[in-house]
C-alpha cells in the first residue's frame, strides 16, 4: 500500500461515515460505489464487487457503533423496534452475506441496484405528520417490522450493506416512525445487521483487511461527528439529503448494469 492508496481509502471512509452518521445509515449506499469507482480514477487498483462488499460490511459495523453512541441520550432509540427489527435483520444479513459467495459480480450489483431503486421510490413518497408524534407515543406493527427487516437483511447481506438505506424509508413511510427516532434507531438496527453480514463475508474470505482497517479508523472518527451535526439540521433537509444520495447512487449503478 502506498500513501496515495491510504489517503484515498481514508477519505472515502471519512466522507461516507460523516454522511452516514448524519442521516442514520451505515453508509454502504455511499461507500459501495465510491470504493468501486474512485480508486481507478487515481490510477489505483480496482476492487472487485466481492471485495467492495466485504470491506463495506466490516466498515459499517464500526461506523454504526459511533453513530449509536452519539444518539444514546435524548430518547431517540426505540428499544422495541430495535429488538424486533434487529433480530430479524441479523438472521437475514447472515444468510445474504454467506450466500453472496455463490453469486456473480453482476448479480451482486443487480441486487444493490434493486435495493437502491426501491429506497429511492420510498424516500420520495409523502411522509406527512410523522414528526408531530411525541417520541413516547410512537406505535407500529411489530411483526410487519420484523418481516420487512428479514427481507431487507437478506438483500443487504449480499451487497455487504447493513440495509439502513432501505430501512430508513420503510420506517418513515410504512411504520410511520418520526425522523430523528428513525435515524437513531436505524443506526442501532444497522449495527446488529452488520454483525451478520460481516461474519458471512469473513467466513467466506471476501474481506480485504488492510483497506477495511483504514475505513474503520475513518469511520470511528467521522460517524459521531456526522451524528452530532445531524441533530442540528431540520428533519426535512435530512430526508432530502438521503433521498438525493440514494437517487444518485441508483442512477450510477443502473447505468453500469444496463449499459
Amino acid at each position: 500500500m502506498d500513501i496515495a492508496f491510504i489517503v484515498v481509502i481514508f477519505l472515502i471512509g471519512f466522507i461516507g461515515s460523516f454522511i452516514s452518521g448524519m442521516v442514520g445509515i451505515g453508509g454502504s449506499i455511499i461507500k459501495y460505489p465510491m470504493l468501486l469507482y474512485i480508486p481507478p480514477l487515481f490510477g489505483l487498483a480496482a476492487f472487485s464487487a466481492h471485495e467492495v462488499s466485504g470491506i463495506s460490511a466490516v466498515q459499517v459495523f464500526f461506523a454504526t457503533i459511533g453513530g449509536v453512541w452519539a444518539y444514546r441520550k435524548g430518547g431517540y432509540l426505540n428499544k422495541t423496534l430495535i429488538i424486533y427489527m434487529g433480530v430479524a435483520i441479523l438472521i437475514g444479513s447472515f444468510i445474504g452475506g454467506y450466500g453472496s459467495k455463490l453469486m456473480t459480480e453482476s448479480g451482486i450489483n443487480f441486487v444493490y441496484g434493486i435495493l437502491a431503486l426501491i429506497a429511492v421510490v420510498m424516500m420520495f413518497l409523502p411522509k406527512k405528520g410523522i414528526d408531530e408524534i411525541p417520541l413516547d407515543q410512537v406505535k407500529f406493527n411489530k411483526w410487519l417490522a420484523a418481516v420487512l427487516a428479514l427481507i431487507v437483511g437478506i438483500g443487504a447481506g449480499i451487497v455487504g450493506a447493513a440495509g439502513a438505506f432501505i430501512l430508513v424509508p420503510i420506517m418513515l413511510v410504512v411504520l410511520k416512525i418520526p425522523t430523528r427516532m428513525t435515524i437513531a434507531t436505524s443506526l442501532a438496527i444497522t449495527f446488529i445487521s452488520s454483525i451478520g453480514a460481516t461474519v458471512g463475508k469473513i467466513t467466506t474470505g471476501q474481506v480485504e483487511y488492510y483497506p477495511a482497517l483504514i475505513m474503520v479508523v475513518a469511520s470511528l472518527i467521522a460517524s459521531p461527528l456526522g451524528a452530532n451535526f445531524g441533530k442540528k439540521i431540520n428533519t426535512k433537509i435530512l430526508q432530502w439529503i438521503l433521498a438525493l444520495l440514494i437517487l444518485a447512487t441508483s442512477i450510477k449503478i443502473w447505468s453500469d448494469i444496463l449499459f
